[in-house]
């Protein structure tokens, strides 16, 4: 392999954290901001590019950097290091708003997973983070990920982010699963990714659920989440304005936060 081969554990429910366990010399990767906690041997590093390090030289780390910068991502990158001779030393990193953890075994995987942009947590040092370009043209204009998602490529372990409640999807050859754009996690590179348009005049502009469907093509696993992070910060934007009121039942609605002061 050349990942390094790390441990876990994933705590919690709703606000879930993973513990990774390092041997002396193995290291983990993760995204700026995530970071927990972690025991005294662990070195914490800052490194220009996706992380997994390793030829290319400058110009590699400019690729990998570019390539990180088109997701919207740092250019930069943390890299925890078990740096003592003895034992095992543990890093946490923490989810950053309600939903589950995923862990991904790459290899189990034929080497690959496309996931949305902002999912990626951490992962064993030796797997690239990069882009994936979406071919289709329906797909990057209307898919809700654009023309570049996050891909993960590599033999070795990565976690990824998702909202609410997580749910497996094995799709057998030409299956095909539609859903909501946001709510696309992840899929494996086997997996035909599209964009369908709702069917239906009344459909698209009175149904509240948007124009276009997600839609795969087995075969392949997707995973799916239940409250995308944008659905959320919709519903908090909304209660923040004073909107909120009316769904705890009140008749005064913004006549209430005028009473109230606010």
């Amino acid at each position: 392999m050349s990942a390094h081969e790390i441990d876990y554990m994933i705590h919690g429910n709703e606000m879930q954290c993973v513990e990774v366990q390092l041997d002396p010399g193995e290291s983990v990767i993760a995204e700026a901001g995530s970071f927990m906690m972690m025991d005294p041997d662990i070195r914490m590093e800052t490194v220009f590019g996706d992380g997994r390090g390793g030829g290319g030289g400058m110009l590699g780390k400019l690729m990998g950097a570019g390539r990180r910068l088109l997701t919207g991502e740092s250019l930069f990158m943390t890299v925890f290091t078990h740096a003592g001779h003895y034992g095992r030393q543990s890093v946490t990193f923490a989810s950053p708003y309600p939903g589950k953890i995923i862990p991904l075994d790459l290899l189990q995987y034929g080497g690959k997973i496309i996931c949305q942009k902002d999912s990626f947590l951490c992962a064993a040092k030796g797997v690239s983070i990069g882009i994936e370009f979406q071919r289709k043209l329906g797909a990057g204009f209307f898919g809700g990920e654009g023309f570049i998602m996050q891909k993960l490529e590599g033999d070795g372990l990565g976690f990824v982010h998702a909202g609410g409640h997580v749910m497996e999807k094995e799709l057998a050859p030409g299956e095909v699963l539609r859903l909501d754009t946001g709510c696309l996690v992840a899929f494996t590179s086997s997996v035909d990714y599209d964009i369908e348009f709702v069917k239906g005049i009344k459909s698209a502009l009175f149904g509240g659920e948007g124009l276009f469907f997600a839609t795969l093509r087995g075969p392949g696993k997707v995973w799916v989440q239940s409250l995308p992070f944008n659905r959320m910060a919709d519903r908090i934007l909304a209660a923040s304005a004073g909107f909120g009121r009316k769904e705890e039942g009140s008749l005064l609605g913004g006549l209430g936060n005028l009473l109230d002061g606010k």
